[in-house]
């Protein structure tokens, strides 16, 4: 049984042309619906490996000359934008390539632009005090501030951990300590005792 299956590859399910590379393509930047950089778009289908550096380089290469795929600026920075073209092709074509594949790239997108959003409302620090070091948390929406605090850690490699914590998911944390305050009440020692 094991023979079996250490001789099934999971690259099984990742698209092998680039034809495919294309339609996969075209289907995420139209079901995403945003700007993506190139090195954005690059990081998407290469977290989950979905599709080899090789095929992709190619892919987008011909999208760009044919016309489904541009290139703007926008603000400084460039950004692939799927054309009209692009999208009513990934529309007609996406079942030719599985739904599995397509649920992996959007879900990597989604998770990719869901950390770019983490890292742009939370800024946290840390510095060293006397007796250890302090994490600076601010957590923003726009222009409004909902947290701001400092947390003790003895030392650097503390310090270092709790602001990775609070780095994957600052949502959460948030949620967590509202959570927390909103639950606490005060200790009544039990007297029967």
């Amino acid at each position: 049984m094991d023979s079996i299956n250490n001789s099934i590859s999971t690259d099984f399910y990742n698209p092998r042309d680039v034809y495919e590379v294309k339609i996969l393509l075209a289907y995420f930047l139209g079901k995403i619906e945003r700007p993506v950089t190139p090195a954005q778009l690059l990081e998407i289908i290469r977290s989950d490996e979905i599709v080899s550096y090789f095929l992709y380089v190619e892919a987008v290469e011909q999208m760009l000359s044919n016309g489904t795929l541009a290139l703007e600026e926008r603000e400084g920075t460039e950004y692939y934008v799927l054309t009209e073209k692009g999208r009513t092709g990934a529309e007609e074509l996406k079942d030719l390539v599985s739904k599995s594949v397509r649920d992996r790239i959007y879900a990597a997108g989604l998770k990719l632009f869901a950390k770019l959003r983490a890292e742009q409302e939370a800024h946290i620090g840390i510095s060293e005090k006397d007796s250890g070091y302090s994490v600076h948390c601010v957590l923003n929406d726009g222009e409004l501030t909902f947290l701001e605090m400092d947390m003790f850690a003895p030392d650097k490699e503390q310090a270092e951990f709790i602001k990775s914590k609070i780095q994957t998911n600052p949502s959460e944390f948030y949620s967590r300590l509202l959570d927390y305050v909103i639950s606490n009440e005060e200790f009544v020692p039990d007297i029967s005792e």
